[in-house]
């Protein structure tokens, strides 16, 4: 696949209590694979599955204009400490509701009705599009490959997200 025509700065957040930067790999899946389309990478942190501690990073990324896209990936199940739909969908603006039902579509072909434990979510929030997916590098990589990518790529036809995260970047 050929480098996007407008790259995009891209922030990678990954939500977890027992991984490190060392052993992240869907954090790090997601950075190579935005920085192989032609993204920047604009930051990647790791935090706890705290509502408090996922609010501030988002928060400081979606008020940071130089930031067109947030990837997020874990605290998506159901476990008792499993908080990131609760912590981020409060901050969007715009909630992207066929992002969870596609993903749990295709996640389905891949895995079954176990995808119905999956609580993906995205939305914008003062132009930036914010994508939660599941912890696990196969869900990340179903989630980029199928839905972000083509969504994060001015040329993609009929539409894409490109044009609704450059607003007021030109004024």
């Amino acid at each position: 696949m050929t480098a996007v025509s407008t790259p995009l700065s891209i922030a990678v957040l990954t939500v977890s209590d027992t991984r490190t930067l060392e052993t992240d790999s869907s954090g790090q899946y997601l950075a190579d694979a935005l920085s192989a389309a032609g993204h920047k990478l604009a930051e990647r942190v790791l935090v706890k599955d705290d509502i408090y501690q996922q609010r501030a990073v988002v928060s400081k990324w979606i008020a940071d204009a130089g930031i067109h896209a947030i990837l997020v990936t874990g605290g998506t199940g159901f476990t008792h400490r499993d908080s990131t739909p609760e912590a981020l969908s409060v901050l969007f603006d715009k909630q992207v509701d066929g992002f969870g039902e596609l993903f749990r579509q295709l996640s389905y072909e891949e895995i079954g009705t176990a995808t119905i434990q999956s609580r993906a979510v995205a939305g914008f929030a003062n132009n930036t599009v914010v994508f939660c997916l599941p912890g696990s590098s196969g869900a990340c990589r179903t989630g980029w490959e199928k839905i972000i990518r083509s969504q994060l790529d001015a040329d993609f036809k009929p539409c894409n997200f490109v044009s609704h995260l450059l607003k007021g970047a030109e004024s």
